[in-house]
Protein backbone atom coordinates (compact mmCIF):
# COMPACT_ATOMS: atom_id res chain seq x y z
CA UNK A 1 0.00 0.00 0.00
CA UNK A 2 2.79 2.36 0.98
CA UNK A 3 4.48 1.76 -2.76
CA UNK A 4 1.16 1.98 -4.37
CA UNK A 5 0.62 5.34 -2.70
CA UNK A 6 3.87 6.93 -3.28
CA UNK A 7 3.33 6.66 -6.87
CA UNK A 8 0.25 8.59 -6.77
CA UNK A 9 0.95 12.09 -8.29
CA UNK A 10 0.38 14.35 -5.48
CA UNK A 11 -1.33 17.82 -6.71
CA UNK A 12 1.46 20.46 -7.78
CA UNK A 13 2.15 23.09 -4.72
CA UNK A 14 4.34 25.67 -6.88
CA UNK A 15 3.97 28.87 -6.48
CA UNK A 16 4.03 30.64 -9.92
CA UNK A 17 5.77 33.89 -8.92
CA UNK A 18 6.25 36.63 -11.62
CA UNK A 19 9.51 37.22 -13.46
CA UNK A 20 10.12 40.80 -14.21
CA UNK A 21 12.50 39.54 -16.48
CA UNK A 22 9.73 39.32 -18.77
CA UNK A 23 8.62 42.73 -18.53
CA UNK A 24 9.33 44.46 -21.65
CA UNK A 25 7.66 48.15 -22.57
CA UNK A 26 4.62 46.72 -24.32
CA UNK A 27 3.06 46.80 -20.54
CA UNK A 28 2.73 50.16 -20.92
CA UNK A 29 -0.48 49.88 -23.21
CA UNK A 30 -2.57 48.41 -20.31
CA UNK A 31 -2.07 52.21 -19.10
CA UNK A 32 -2.34 53.62 -22.25
CA UNK A 33 -5.53 51.46 -22.70
CA UNK A 34 -6.83 52.11 -19.45
CA UNK A 35 -6.30 56.13 -19.65
CA UNK A 36 -7.39 57.16 -23.14
CA UNK A 37 -11.01 55.57 -21.92
CA UNK A 38 -10.83 58.23 -19.43
CA UNK A 39 -10.34 60.45 -21.47
CA UNK A 40 -12.11 59.49 -24.31
CA UNK A 41 -15.29 59.31 -21.80
CA UNK A 42 -14.62 63.49 -20.87
CA UNK A 43 -14.53 64.23 -24.61
CA UNK A 44 -17.82 63.37 -25.68
CA UNK A 45 -20.49 65.54 -26.63
CA UNK A 46 -22.89 63.95 -24.55
CA UNK A 47 -23.22 63.55 -20.98
CA UNK A 48 -25.05 60.59 -19.58
CA UNK A 49 -25.55 60.17 -16.07
CA UNK A 50 -22.60 58.83 -14.21
CA UNK A 51 -19.96 59.22 -16.95
CA UNK A 52 -17.70 61.35 -15.28
CA UNK A 53 -17.26 59.28 -12.45
CA UNK A 54 -16.76 56.18 -14.70
CA UNK A 55 -14.29 58.51 -16.03
CA UNK A 56 -12.79 59.27 -12.87
CA UNK A 57 -12.53 55.79 -12.11
CA UNK A 58 -10.69 55.02 -15.29
CA UNK A 59 -8.09 57.45 -15.17
CA UNK A 60 -7.79 56.22 -11.25
CA UNK A 61 -7.05 53.17 -12.44
CA UNK A 62 -4.79 54.00 -15.22
CA UNK A 63 -2.66 56.19 -12.71
CA UNK A 64 -2.59 53.59 -10.76
CA UNK A 65 -1.22 51.03 -12.95
CA UNK A 66 0.81 53.53 -14.34
CA UNK A 67 2.92 53.63 -10.83
CA UNK A 68 2.92 50.17 -9.78
CA UNK A 69 4.46 49.41 -13.83
CA UNK A 70 6.68 52.74 -12.96
CA UNK A 71 8.28 50.45 -9.75
CA UNK A 72 8.50 47.67 -11.78
CA UNK A 73 10.39 48.68 -14.56
CA UNK A 74 12.99 50.33 -12.38
CA UNK A 75 13.34 46.63 -10.88
CA UNK A 76 13.41 45.59 -14.12
CA UNK A 77 16.21 47.74 -15.61
CA UNK A 78 17.93 47.35 -12.30
CA UNK A 79 17.74 43.79 -11.81
CA UNK A 80 17.48 42.29 -15.56
CA UNK A 81 19.94 44.69 -16.98
CA UNK A 82 20.87 42.10 -19.67
CA UNK A 83 16.99 41.46 -20.59
CA UNK A 84 16.35 45.81 -20.08
CA UNK A 85 19.32 45.77 -22.83
CA UNK A 86 18.35 42.64 -25.33
CA UNK A 87 14.97 43.96 -25.21
CA UNK A 88 16.38 47.42 -27.10
CA UNK A 89 19.29 46.59 -28.68
CA UNK A 90 19.01 43.13 -29.64
CA UNK A 91 15.14 42.47 -30.34
CA UNK A 92 13.67 45.26 -33.11
CA UNK A 93 10.12 43.66 -32.21
CA UNK A 94 10.45 44.59 -28.61
CA UNK A 95 12.02 47.79 -29.10
CA UNK A 96 9.28 49.51 -31.42
CA UNK A 97 7.39 49.39 -27.91
CA UNK A 98 9.31 51.78 -26.53
CA UNK A 99 7.08 54.39 -28.24
CA UNK A 100 4.20 53.12 -25.30
CA UNK A 101 6.02 54.36 -22.22
CA UNK A 102 5.87 57.91 -23.49
CA UNK A 103 2.41 57.75 -24.04
CA UNK A 104 1.44 56.35 -21.04
CA UNK A 105 2.94 59.05 -19.24
CA UNK A 106 1.56 61.60 -21.69
CA UNK A 107 -2.42 59.84 -21.57
CA UNK A 108 -2.29 59.63 -17.48
CA UNK A 109 -1.26 63.40 -17.44
CA UNK A 110 -3.70 64.56 -19.79
CA UNK A 111 -6.67 62.62 -17.96
CA UNK A 112 -5.55 63.95 -14.24
CA UNK A 113 -6.08 67.35 -16.23
CA UNK A 114 -9.47 66.75 -17.62
CA UNK A 115 -10.50 64.41 -15.18
CA UNK A 116 -8.53 64.03 -12.31
CA UNK A 117 -8.92 67.72 -11.20
CA UNK A 118 -12.33 66.89 -9.97
CA UNK A 119 -10.90 65.20 -7.28
CA UNK A 120 -7.40 66.14 -6.61
CA UNK A 121 -8.13 69.60 -7.51
CA UNK A 122 -7.26 71.81 -10.41
CA UNK A 123 -3.70 73.07 -8.96
CA UNK A 124 -1.98 69.30 -8.20
CA UNK A 125 -3.77 68.36 -11.09
CA UNK A 126 -2.21 70.86 -13.46
CA UNK A 127 1.03 70.63 -11.38
CA UNK A 128 1.07 66.35 -11.83
CA UNK A 129 0.09 66.88 -16.01
CA UNK A 130 3.08 69.46 -16.55
CA UNK A 131 5.03 67.08 -14.96
CA UNK A 132 4.05 63.93 -16.59
CA UNK A 133 3.63 66.00 -20.44
CA UNK A 134 7.12 67.46 -20.21
CA UNK A 135 8.57 63.66 -18.96
CA UNK A 136 6.59 62.01 -21.71
CA UNK A 137 7.63 64.34 -24.54
CA UNK A 138 11.30 64.33 -23.75
CA UNK A 139 10.85 60.29 -23.84
CA UNK A 140 8.63 60.65 -26.92
CA UNK A 141 10.89 62.44 -28.89
CA UNK A 142 13.99 60.13 -27.86
CA UNK A 143 12.29 57.42 -28.85
CA UNK A 144 11.36 58.73 -32.13
CA UNK A 145 14.69 59.39 -33.01
CA UNK A 146 16.15 56.50 -31.17
CA UNK A 147 14.34 53.69 -32.77
CA UNK A 148 14.66 54.41 -36.09
CA UNK A 149 18.47 54.97 -35.31
CA UNK A 150 18.64 51.49 -34.28
CA UNK A 151 16.96 50.52 -36.89
CA UNK A 152 19.51 51.63 -39.23
CA UNK A 153 22.43 51.01 -37.28
CA UNK A 154 21.64 48.24 -35.55
CA UNK A 155 18.58 45.88 -35.63
CA UNK A 156 18.31 42.96 -38.59
CA UNK A 157 15.15 44.37 -40.22
CA UNK A 158 13.69 44.43 -43.57
CA UNK A 159 11.11 46.98 -44.81
CA UNK A 160 9.49 43.82 -46.52
CA UNK A 161 8.67 43.01 -43.07
CA UNK A 162 7.47 45.82 -41.58
CA UNK A 163 4.51 45.57 -39.62
CA UNK A 164 1.96 48.70 -38.15
CA UNK A 165 4.51 47.67 -34.40
CA UNK A 166 6.87 50.13 -36.21
CA UNK A 167 4.41 52.94 -36.21
CA UNK A 168 4.97 53.24 -32.26
CA UNK A 169 7.72 55.58 -31.90
CA UNK A 170 6.65 57.98 -34.39
CA UNK A 171 3.44 58.32 -32.79
CA UNK A 172 4.43 59.72 -29.95
CA UNK A 173 5.24 63.02 -30.59
CA UNK A 174 1.39 63.39 -31.52
CA UNK A 175 0.17 62.17 -28.71
CA UNK A 176 2.55 64.78 -27.06
CA UNK A 177 0.72 67.48 -29.77
CA UNK A 178 -2.09 66.62 -28.92
CA UNK A 179 -1.81 66.70 -24.88
CA UNK A 180 -0.04 69.93 -24.62
CA UNK A 181 -2.30 72.47 -25.45
CA UNK A 182 -4.37 71.54 -22.23
CA UNK A 183 -1.71 73.08 -20.22
CA UNK A 184 -1.78 76.25 -22.41
CA UNK A 185 -4.00 78.05 -20.46
CA UNK A 186 -2.83 77.36 -17.10
CA UNK A 187 0.67 79.14 -18.31
CA UNK A 188 1.40 82.59 -17.30
CA UNK A 189 0.02 84.52 -20.48
CA UNK A 190 2.64 85.65 -23.22
CA UNK A 191 5.45 83.90 -24.04
CA UNK A 192 5.11 80.83 -22.24
CA UNK A 193 1.68 80.37 -24.12
CA UNK A 194 3.26 80.83 -27.26
CA UNK A 195 6.36 79.22 -26.36
CA UNK A 196 4.00 75.75 -25.84
CA UNK A 197 1.88 76.52 -28.32
CA UNK A 198 4.35 76.81 -30.97
CA UNK A 199 6.41 73.52 -29.40
CA UNK A 200 3.31 71.65 -29.52
CA UNK A 201 2.37 72.21 -33.39
CA UNK A 202 6.17 71.14 -34.01
CA UNK A 203 5.77 68.32 -32.08
CA UNK A 204 2.64 67.68 -34.67
CA UNK A 205 4.82 68.19 -37.93
CA UNK A 206 7.06 65.44 -36.90
CA UNK A 207 4.53 63.02 -35.58
CA UNK A 208 2.52 63.44 -38.91
CA UNK A 209 5.77 63.71 -41.63
CA UNK A 210 7.37 60.70 -39.59
CA UNK A 211 4.21 58.92 -40.11
CA UNK A 212 3.78 59.84 -43.40
CA UNK A 213 7.15 58.39 -44.41
CA UNK A 214 7.09 55.08 -42.58
CA UNK A 215 3.30 54.67 -43.24
CA UNK A 216 3.74 53.40 -47.06
CA UNK A 217 6.55 51.27 -45.46
CA UNK A 218 4.44 48.99 -43.01
CA UNK A 219 1.41 48.81 -45.67
CA UNK A 220 4.27 47.43 -48.48
CA UNK A 221 5.49 44.85 -45.70
CA UNK A 222 1.77 43.82 -44.87
CA UNK A 223 1.02 43.42 -48.36
CA UNK A 224 4.58 41.62 -49.13
CA UNK A 225 5.03 39.39 -46.35
CA UNK A 226 1.50 39.17 -44.26
CA UNK A 227 1.34 39.11 -40.52
CA UNK A 228 3.54 36.28 -39.68
CA UNK A 229 1.12 35.51 -36.99
CA UNK A 230 -2.05 35.51 -36.03
CA UNK A 231 -1.03 37.12 -32.27
CA UNK A 232 -0.26 40.22 -34.85
CA UNK A 233 -3.70 40.69 -36.39
CA UNK A 234 -4.44 43.36 -33.76
CA UNK A 235 -1.76 45.69 -34.22
CA UNK A 236 -3.95 46.41 -37.48
CA UNK A 237 -5.68 48.32 -35.33
CA UNK A 238 -1.95 50.63 -34.68
CA UNK A 239 -2.53 52.26 -38.59
CA UNK A 240 -5.39 53.92 -36.62
CA UNK A 241 -3.45 55.64 -33.67
CA UNK A 242 -1.66 58.49 -35.85
CA UNK A 243 -5.56 59.17 -37.91
CA UNK A 244 -6.89 60.00 -34.79
CA UNK A 245 -3.93 61.33 -32.89
CA UNK A 246 -3.44 63.76 -35.56
CA UNK A 247 -6.77 64.73 -35.86
CA UNK A 248 -7.50 65.26 -32.08
CA UNK A 249 -4.06 67.20 -32.34
CA UNK A 250 -5.53 69.85 -35.11
CA UNK A 251 -8.63 70.53 -32.88
CA UNK A 252 -6.68 71.01 -29.72
CA UNK A 253 -4.42 73.31 -31.36
CA UNK A 254 -7.18 75.26 -32.78
CA UNK A 255 -8.71 75.74 -29.19
CA UNK A 256 -5.65 77.07 -27.76
CA UNK A 257 -4.42 78.96 -30.60
CA UNK A 258 -7.61 81.23 -29.97
CA UNK A 259 -7.00 83.28 -27.11
CA UNK A 260 -2.95 83.48 -27.55
CA UNK A 261 -2.56 83.74 -31.68
CA UNK A 262 -5.93 85.18 -32.33
CA UNK A 263 -4.60 86.34 -35.86
CA UNK A 264 -3.83 82.58 -36.54
CA UNK A 265 -7.27 81.27 -34.86
CA UNK A 266 -9.00 81.24 -38.20
CA UNK A 267 -7.11 79.54 -40.03
CA UNK A 268 -5.88 76.87 -37.57
CA UNK A 269 -10.07 76.19 -37.13
CA UNK A 270 -10.74 75.56 -41.03
CA UNK A 271 -7.61 73.62 -40.94
CA UNK A 272 -8.82 71.18 -38.51
CA UNK A 273 -12.29 71.07 -39.45
CA UNK A 274 -10.87 70.13 -43.56
CA UNK A 275 -8.06 67.79 -42.12
CA UNK A 276 -10.35 65.99 -39.49
CA UNK A 277 -13.15 65.27 -41.63
CA UNK A 278 -10.38 63.88 -44.62
CA UNK A 279 -8.60 62.03 -41.92
CA UNK A 280 -10.66 60.25 -39.46
CA UNK A 281 -12.63 59.23 -42.91
CA UNK A 282 -9.73 57.59 -44.00
CA UNK A 283 -9.38 55.99 -40.17
CA UNK A 284 -13.15 54.79 -40.82
CA UNK A 285 -11.74 52.89 -43.87
CA UNK A 286 -9.20 51.39 -41.83
CA UNK A 287 -11.00 50.33 -38.98
CA UNK A 288 -13.78 48.04 -41.09
CA UNK A 289 -10.41 46.45 -42.95
CA UNK A 290 -8.93 45.86 -38.84
CA UNK A 291 -12.08 44.18 -37.95
CA UNK A 292 -12.56 41.88 -41.09
CA UNK A 293 -8.85 40.82 -40.34
CA UNK A 294 -9.42 40.49 -36.81
CA UNK A 295 -12.93 38.64 -36.94
CA UNK A 296 -11.22 36.06 -39.12
CA UNK A 297 -8.40 35.54 -36.98
CA UNK A 298 -10.45 34.93 -34.19
CA UNK A 299 -12.23 31.99 -36.58
CA UNK A 300 -8.99 30.89 -36.98
CA UNK A 301 -8.07 30.07 -33.31
CA UNK A 302 -6.35 33.47 -32.45
CA UNK A 303 -5.56 33.16 -28.93
CA UNK A 304 -4.78 36.05 -26.26
CA UNK A 305 -1.90 38.32 -26.22
CA UNK A 306 -0.94 41.44 -25.19
CA UNK A 307 -1.28 43.05 -28.94
CA UNK A 308 -5.19 42.55 -28.11
CA UNK A 309 -4.58 45.94 -26.06
CA UNK A 310 -4.42 47.48 -29.87
CA UNK A 311 -7.94 47.47 -30.03
CA UNK A 312 -8.03 50.57 -26.91
CA UNK A 313 -5.57 53.30 -27.54
CA UNK A 314 -5.81 53.60 -31.51
CA UNK A 315 -10.22 53.23 -31.26
CA UNK A 316 -9.72 55.75 -28.47
CA UNK A 317 -7.86 58.45 -31.04
CA UNK A 318 -10.59 58.27 -33.39
CA UNK A 319 -13.24 58.95 -30.35
CA UNK A 320 -11.58 62.50 -28.96
CA UNK A 321 -10.74 63.04 -33.25
CA UNK A 322 -14.76 62.53 -33.74
CA UNK A 323 -16.02 63.74 -30.35
CA UNK A 324 -13.68 67.41 -31.26
CA UNK A 325 -15.31 67.49 -34.93
CA UNK A 326 -18.75 67.45 -33.41
CA UNK A 327 -17.80 70.18 -30.73
CA UNK A 328 -16.31 72.55 -33.73
CA UNK A 329 -19.03 71.71 -36.76
CA UNK A 330 -22.13 70.97 -34.25
CA UNK A 331 -22.79 68.03 -36.97
CA UNK A 332 -25.29 65.52 -35.39
CA UNK A 333 -22.85 62.42 -37.63
CA UNK A 334 -19.66 63.03 -35.55
CA UNK A 335 -21.45 63.22 -32.15
CA UNK A 336 -22.97 59.62 -33.30
CA UNK A 337 -20.13 58.66 -34.56
CA UNK A 338 -17.84 59.40 -31.35
CA UNK A 339 -20.48 57.75 -29.24
CA UNK A 340 -20.05 54.30 -31.68
CA UNK A 341 -16.38 54.57 -31.23
CA UNK A 342 -16.61 55.11 -27.32
CA UNK A 343 -18.79 51.75 -27.47
CA UNK A 344 -16.47 49.96 -29.47
CA UNK A 345 -13.42 51.21 -27.23
CA UNK A 346 -14.98 49.84 -24.13
CA UNK A 347 -15.81 46.43 -25.65
CA UNK A 348 -12.49 45.96 -26.81
CA UNK A 349 -11.07 47.16 -23.19
CA UNK A 350 -13.30 44.65 -21.49
CA UNK A 351 -11.65 41.90 -24.05
CA UNK A 352 -8.11 43.18 -23.64
CA UNK A 353 -8.08 43.44 -19.65
CA UNK A 354 -10.48 40.41 -19.36
CA UNK A 355 -7.44 38.42 -21.11
CA UNK A 356 -4.69 40.04 -19.32
CA UNK A 357 -6.47 39.09 -15.68
CA UNK A 358 -6.95 35.78 -17.33
CA UNK A 359 -3.69 35.24 -18.53
CA UNK A 360 -2.05 36.90 -15.30
CA UNK A 361 -4.08 34.16 -13.19
CA UNK A 362 -3.15 31.30 -15.35
CA UNK A 363 0.85 32.37 -15.32
CA UNK A 364 0.93 32.51 -19.01
CA UNK A 365 2.01 35.99 -18.58
CA UNK A 366 5.59 36.86 -16.80
CA UNK A 367 5.42 33.81 -14.50
CA UNK A 368 7.99 31.45 -13.72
Amino acid sequence: MATLLSTVPRPSTRVRRLDLAQLSPNWYAVVMGTAIVANGAVALPVRWPGLLGFAELMWALGLAGLLVLGAARVVHLTRYREAAREHLLENPATAVFYGCPPMALLAVGLGTLTVGSRAIGTGPAVAIDLVLWTAGTVYALAVAVGIPYLMITRHEVSPLAANPTWLLPVVAPLVASAAGPALVPHLPAGAAREALLYGCATLFGIGLLATLALLPVVLTGLAHSKLPTLALTPTLFLVLGPLGQSTTAVHQLADAAGPVLPELAPATRALAELYGVAVLGVAMLWLLLALAANLRARRAGMSFAMTWWAFTFPVGTCVTGAAALARHTGFAGFTGLAVGLFGLLLAGWAIAAGGTVAALAGGRLLAR
